[in-house]
């Protein structure tokens, strides 16, 4: 699960989680600023401009790094998520969520911290947006958790981004990796007696909310600067839960192990990915990023069955693996 996936990734276009514009290259002036994450540039003589030194390719090392990285952030956010679950007999999803939420803006408000006063209302209102659908998509994925388990709820989840990555397509092979994907979600759901269908509305609620959140992070990205307006969002949708957290501790007050429980998912499913994420995206091209992330709805099945003891049938595996490998197929073929 990128259940909640933070920002700065997404499954098929880039992370954690957030989608970044290119900046269009602007004309050389007399004044610099300073790029995030580089040291501060030094000033050029306009008339002895010096040349910009390239970036240079990642090594093999670096590259290997990254895709460990990816493998970690991975399973700490299914890993997360399964151990969120044991918190819902006490707190129930919307409480983990509430904890979940806190934690991660924590987290990103430290790494960010975005300058609110300077913020337009032009710039406030994608992030106001984009703050109702972070608490939706994590609050409807984990209700879906609880209901149908980890594994389906995350492939699920998932048909967000890859509708995104598949709605512009042009090519045959985008077609039929659409077609592959579509048989899957009707395997998924084909009318059997134990079929939960509130559960698996929830997940497409959940993955409505995925794409959603990847489009409105696209906007952000293009009005904000860096990640402040990720971590605003963020800020204000933990303000939004901050009512079902006070109700939790006054009509039931939770246990300690409960709030441990979801203490661990926030970090493990928020504050862990986002910063792999901005670790591994400068280390591992965007296509071989997103095809790593497609294998998520495999790690959650896997989680769940050996931490939550969540079986599968076959047709549930294959439908997973035909839901995966139509985003894998995309993205492998597509020209970088």
């Amino acid at each position: 699960m990128r259940a909640a996936p933070t920002p700065g990734t997404t499954a098929s276009v880039r992370s954690t989680t957030s989608v970044r514009p290119t900046a269009a290259p602007r004309p050389a002036a007399p004044e610099r600023r300073a790029t995030p994450g580089l040291p501060d540039p030094q000033p050029q003589s306009q008339s002895h401009p010096q040349p910009q030194p390239q970036p240079q390719p990642a090594g093999r090392s670096q590259r290997l790094a990254g895709v460990t990285t990816m493998i970690g952030s991975g399973l700490s956010t299914q890993t997360g998520a399964a151990i969120g679950s044991l918190a819902f007999p006490v707190l129930g999803p919307v409480g983990v969520v509430a904890v979940r939420q806190y934690v991660a803006a924590v987290v990103l408000l430290a790494v960010a911290r975005p300058r609110l006063r300077s913020f337009t209302w032009w710039q406030w209102r994608p992030v106001l947006l984009l703050a109702l659908v972070f608490g939706t998509m994590n609050l409807s994925l984990y209700s879906a958790i609880d209901r149908i388990g980890l594994g389906l709820a995350v492939t699920l989840e998932f048909l967000g981004p890859l509708a995104i990555a598949l709605s512009a397509a042009r090519r045959r092979v985008d077609i039929c990796a659409a077609v592959v994907a579509a048989a899957g979600v009707v395997t998924l759901m084909r009318p059997q007696p134990s079929t939960d269908y509130a559960g698996m509305a929830l997940g497409l609620l959940a993955a409505a909310c995925w794409a959603s959140y990847i489009l409105l992070n696209r906007t952000v990205g293009q009005r904000v600067p860096g990640a402040q307006g990720s971590a605003a969002a963020s800020g204000l949708s933990a303000l939004m839960f901050l009512p079902v957290g006070l109700v939790l501790v006054l009509r039931h007050p939770p246990t300690a192990e409960a709030v441990g429980y979801a203490v661990a998912a926030g970090v493990l499913a928020s504050a862990v990915p986002y910063l792999a994420d901005m670790f591994t995206l400068r280390r591992v091209p965007a296509q071989a990023f997103g095809l790593f992330m497609s294998v998520n709805p495999v790690l959650a099945a896997v989680v769940g069955l050996l931490g939550l003891g969540q079986h599968l049938g076959w047709t549930e595996w294959a439908s997973i693996g035909a839901i995966v490998a139509a985003n894998s197929l995309s993205i492998a073929t597509r020209r970088t």
